[in-house]
């Protein structure tokens, strides 16, 4: 526990997960579960988070390595407080997704997959957000933007950033 203590996150956070970990241990198939629940209260899963769900269910950190990077609603960076998803699906791609994805990129001078280093922005793609009629799309948290243009990217990203201050 001392690892993921000083590695990840703050004492609390740490017996957080030690307490999902003991109330979900003897349900069979609960390793979904807890790693949902310890991106919750993390917001990824480093490496010190992996290994002690691990040592807390007595399986190897290769098979919750296995789990983590298998499924991409699991995360192993840290993502910002506003999470961007721009939809690059084929409506939305045909539309042009991917100037728009190059707009967000450039605005907040990071890439697909990483996250500001102020803690207030990440990005990601999708495949589809299930609003093709609205393309291209971009959603931030769990706000859809949608008939997107890459001029229009600016004061969406304002309009957060004010959020922020606020």
């Amino acid at each position: 526990m001392k690892e993921c203590e000083a590695a990840c996150g703050t004492p609390e956070q740490a017996e957080r997960l030690q307490a999902v970990i003991e109330a979900s241990r003897s349900t069979p198939g609960c390793l979904m579960h807890i790693l949902q629940e310890a991106q919750g209260i993390y917001g990824y899963l480093p490496l010190p988070v992996q290994k002690t769900i691990a040592e807390g269910l007595g399986i190897s950190l290769a098979e919750v390595y296995g789990v983590v990077t298998f499924y991409s609603q699991f995360s192993l960076k840290p993502k910002g407080k506003f999470r961007i998803s721009v939809c690059l699906g084929t409506a939305c791609y045909v539309k042009g997704s991917d100037k728009i994805l190059a707009e967000v990129e450039k605005e907040l001078g990071i890439k697909c997959g990483e996250c500001t280093e102020d803690g207030l922005f990440s990005i990601d793609s999708c495949r589809c957000v299930g609003a093709c009629g609205l393309a291209p799309v971009l959603m931030v948290n769990d706000e859809v933007h949608g008939k997107l243009t890459p001029d229009m990217v600016k004061g969406i990203l304002a309009k957060y950033r004010e959020e922020a201050k606020a």
